[in-house]
């Protein structure tokens, strides 16, 4: 077995079964499924107990799923956290409980993993749930200007079928060595949610590791299935909040002073997006940069190190070529965030 696939879950009454569903119909049946619920007040956790004699009868063993009850939410980070101390195979699959993966996606996620060692994650192509000709996802970029955006969303499906190398891969649906993502100290539970999968990737690849973008495997995504719209209060906050935390912990000294002139104009014209937005949305962006700003001593700064010199190099040299791409693709969508 190398493959533990780890669901976490907050009152996913509406989608869990579907998500576990398509586990079940998965060409590989060599890997278990942990769930981890969140303090869920729905019916999801009976849902998911239901499911657990499915497994059984379609040979997976006893105990290939299992269910994790929390007694309050811990967010995304907590949640899979939780299962991947658990974890003894060599991967670890995450996915959110609103997607439907096709029949071979853990097979041809474990496919795109092994292809290298340097490899840390494997992000796959996610579609739209509503709209099945455009993409949800295609791996996650970060920009010069502290922006991140997910590659190829609402894009045509066919101009997203050939494997690259992202910035990181999306937590909603992606594969990760298990034993480096331990190593890294898993994610980051301040974040709660959001930038949390930016964050892990990043710091991969300050130790020289790879993130890649693999069109063969496939999963269907709702998106916002748990927390709502793309663009809420609760996001904003917690996003801005994040993406400082992301910048203080993983930019040495010298390169946060260098890239503080972009990062200010970023911060200032997303302001202006979600100002121009609604009020409360303005507000909640500027709270959440208040309080991500006075909180850092939380944060676990990583050590900077000569040997990974040419690593952050490298992480200078991608996010300035991802500030153009993403400004491209502003202009394309006329300022559309």
């Amino acid at each position: 077995m190398k493959v533990t696939v780890i669901i976490p879950n907050y009152n996913g009454e509406k989608y869990i079964k579907n998500c576990l569903m398509a586990l079940l119909n998965q060409s590989c049946k060599a890997f278990r499924v942990i769930v981890v619920d969140n303090g869920s007040s729905d019916n999801s956790c009976q849902i998911i107990e239901g499911m657990k004699n499915k497994f059984t009868d379609r040979g997976f063993g006893t105990e290939a799923l299992t269910l994790i009850r929390k007694n309050n939410n811990t967010g995304f980070c907590g949640g899979v956290n939780t299962g991947i101390r658990l974890c003894i195979t060599p991967y670890v699959i995450l996915l959110n409980n609103d997607t439907e993966v096709f029949e071979d996606f853990i097979e041809k996620s474990v496919e795109g993993i092994e292809r290298s060692k340097r490899i840390f994650s494997v992000s796959p192509m996610m579609i739209q749930m509503h709209d099945k000709e455009l993409i949800d996802n295609a791996g996650d970029g970060y920009t010069a200007v502290g922006w991140a955006f997910a590659f190829g969303m609402d894009e045509p499906v066919e101009n997203h079928t050939k494997e690259k190398e992202i910035f990181s891969a999306c937590g909603g649906a992606a594969i990760y060595r298990t034993e480096i993502l331990k190593k890294l100290g898993m994610f980051d539970e301040n974040h709660f949610a959001y930038l949390e999968d930016l964050d892990i990737g990043y710091r991969a690849r300050i130790y020289g590791y790879k993130n890649m973008y693999n069109p063969k495997a496939v999963v269907y995504h709702a998106g916002s299935g748990t927390s709502g719209s793309r663009h809420n209060v609760f996001k904003i906050k917690k996003s801005a909040r994040n993406n400082i935390y992301v910048l203080y912990k993983n930019m040495p000294l010298l390169q946060l002073i260098i890239n503080m002139p972009f990062i200010a104009a970023g911060c200032i014209a997303k302001w202006l997006f979600f100002k121009k937005a609604g009020a409360m949305f303005g507000e909640a962006y500027i709270k959440g940069l208040t309080e991500g700003i006075t909180s850092l001593r939380k944060c676990k700064k990583v050590k900077y190190s000569n040997r990974n010199l040419k690593n952050y190099v490298k992480i200078e040299a991608l996010l300035i070529k991802n500030t153009f791409v993403y400004a491209g693709k502003l202009l394309k969508n006329k300022g559309k965030i």
